[in-house]
């Protein structure tokens, strides 16, 4: 394949200059700086290969606006973009390698830190009473939910926490598997936030990945008398050398932990959650009998 302006592969992908969820966060310096450095070594490929920007941009099916600003760091290339990058300028996988780098500044700062705590965590303890927990969301379901925020999140603000929330889910895939334990409230299975087929979705998801050896899935019912969890979420992993880190809006204005004492609080209260709420053989009967009444 010739890189010199005449010979250049043309695609037909539509042009996705405004697309959103591809745009780098002003307020997030380590993101900056990855997709300036990535954007910096396109433009010197591009340059060294002799090729045209307008040249390249029919290359990868976008428009000469899109390469511009990818290559001043305003923008966020894709996977097959890079690629697409790598095939023109024979980079031999160099090119394609910054993939991994670059997959991780597509989401917030706040959700990189979390994904990377639960990456390490061999055990997490999950509560949260108001909406079905992030790491058990459909994509579909997830859409459903952010749409609903008020103020409005803004296009690209939807995407980038729903690629944020899948990309997440790499938990479930990890060799050896982390133990898994969520408490799920009733009325977050019951309520058709999006519509019903988005609801029946994720409960059948759900009782997919409650068959994980790994999982455990608990229903609180809405009947329960007593509840533990009425301060609020909880969260609390714990890694292979001991430690541990938690987080709940009622201890520390919830911000992560890892004081022994507020440790053995949440603890406290996720044990005693556990404990109020249906096993996890009676919560599969629970969302299987709430998905035939859906």
């Amino acid at each position: 394949m010739s890189v010199n302006g005449e010979a250049v592969r043309v695609t037909t992908e539509t042009d996705r200059t405004d697309e959103p969820g591809w745009e780098v966060d002003p307020d997030d310096d380590w993101a900056l700086a990855v997709v300036a450095t990535v954007g910096r070594q396109l433009r010197l490929r591009r340059e060294a290969a002799g090729m045209r920007v307008g040249d390249f941009a029919v290359a990868v099916g976008y428009s000469d606006d899109l390469v511009y600003k990818i290559e001043s760091g305003k923008r966020i290339p894709r996977p097959e973009y890079l690629d697409t990058a790598d095939e023109l300028f024979n980079a031999e996988g160099l090119i394609s390698a910054m993939k991994e780098d670059v997959k991780k500044v597509r989401y917030p700062k706040k959700v990189r830190d979390l994904a990377q705590m639960e990456g390490r965590a061999v055990e997490l303890q999950l509560y949260d009473p108001l909406n079905v927990h992030g790491l058990l969301q459909t994509p579909d379901y997830a859409r459903g939910l952010l749409l609903m925020r008020r103020p409005a999140y803004s296009a690209e603000e939807v995407e980038r926490f729903i690629s944020a929330r899948v990309a997440r889910k790499t938990i479930f895939e990890r060799d050896p598997a982390p133990e898994l334990s969520f408490v799920l409230e009733e009325w977050t299975l019951r309520r058709p936030l999006g519509g019903k087929a988005r609801l029946r979705h994720q409960l059948e998801h759900l009782l997919e990945v409650g068959q994980l050896r790994n999982v455990e899935l608990q229903v609180m019912p809405m009947d329960r008398e007593e509840h533990a969890g009425l301060a609020g979420g909880i969260e609390v992993l714990k890694f292979e050398d001991g430690s541990m880190v938690g987080r709940s809006a009622a201890v520390a204005n919830g911000q992560p932990v890892s004081e022994p004492r507020q440790l053995r609080i949440l603890e406290l209260r996720y044990g005693i959650i556990r404990a109020q709420a249906l096993t996890p053989r009676e919560s599969a009967a629970f969302i299987e009998q709430l998905l035939g009444d859906t």
